[in-house]
């Protein structure tokens, strides 16, 4: 009988999920003192490519905690400000969804492998980062 991770394609969506959860849960195991991270400020686009600009290593580390147990847990927050932050992304989307739900289901498909992908990358980084910062050469 095989285990249920090797069944799954390489390119899977359960797979892509999975390896972002080992990932963040990687990095909480090892970043013991988070406070470490505050007000050290990403230094590339690429660290916080999800994230705002003034974003510090802490805030991101937090993020990344919240999205994965968003991810675990299924229960999406229900935030108003950022729904009408990104209406008139959903008011052309509409269109698509009318006209064919197979096309817009692939959009958001490959979107979303896309955000996981970089949010994978970005714990990643933070975990070396603190290595870094504590004196833990990788």
């Amino acid at each position: 009988m095989q285990c249920a991770e090797t069944r799954l394609n390489k390119n899977s969506l359960l797979l892509a999920l999975k390896r972002y959860s080992s990932v963040v849960n990687n990095m909480e195991q090892t970043i013991l003192l988070p406070s470490l991270l505050r007000d050290v400020p990403c230094e590339d686009a690429a660290d916080c490519e999800a994230a705002e600009n003034s974003m510090d290593l802490y805030e991101c580390y937090h993020l990344l905690k919240v999205i994965r147990n968003t991810v675990e847990s299924g229960l999406v927050p229900h935030d108003d400000s950022k729904v009408i932050k990104n209406a008139a992304l959903h008011k052309s989307l509409e269109a698509l969804l009318e006209a064919d739900q197979e096309a817009f289901f692939y959009f958001h498909l490959r979107g979303l492998f896309s955000v996981m992908g970089n949010l994978t990358k970005m714990s990643q980084e933070l975990t070396g980062k603190y290595l870094e910062i504590i004196g833990i050469d990788q």
